[in-house]
């Protein structure tokens, strides 16, 4: 028999088997691909939290005056404080005190709670 004309049917049952293997390894590979990407995108909220509770207070208070449109300088007088005061707040070189702390999340329209939540305790 001519060698080009003879099929061994076992060599091609092996070949179909080698090929059905491959696609079912490509498409297992594909869910868990589409698994971590569904996973990563579902982490979307978690991430958010994370970058939040990153700032630190000078950041959270700078980011609350800017969110409600106020100026250093009104929420220095709204305080009865300096405009200095508040400027090395939220840089970062001083705190404000328990009370002007208080006053300034009344002021930005959100509880002293939340204001506190939204900082990174030091890992220092």
């Amino acid at each position: 028999m001519d060698p080009i004309v003879f099929f061994n049917p076992l060599l091609i049952l092996l070949e179909i088997a080698l090929v059905g293997f491959l696609i079912f390894i490509l498409i297992r590979l594909l869910i868990l691909v589409f698994r971590a990407l569904h996973k990563y995108l579902d982490s979307g909220p978690q991430r958010q939290e994370t970058e939040i509770l990153r700032r630190s207070l000078g950041e959270v208070l700078r980011e609350h005056r800017t969110r409600c449109s106020m100026t250093q300088e009104f929420v220095a007088e709204s305080l009865n404080v300096s405009r200095q005061a508040v400027s090395k707040w939220e840089n970062g070189t001083a705190d404000p005190s328990t009370s002007n702390l208080l006053k300034l999340a009344k002021l930005y329209g959100i509880t002293a709670e939340e204001l506190i939540r939204s900082i990174q305790p030091d890992q220092t």
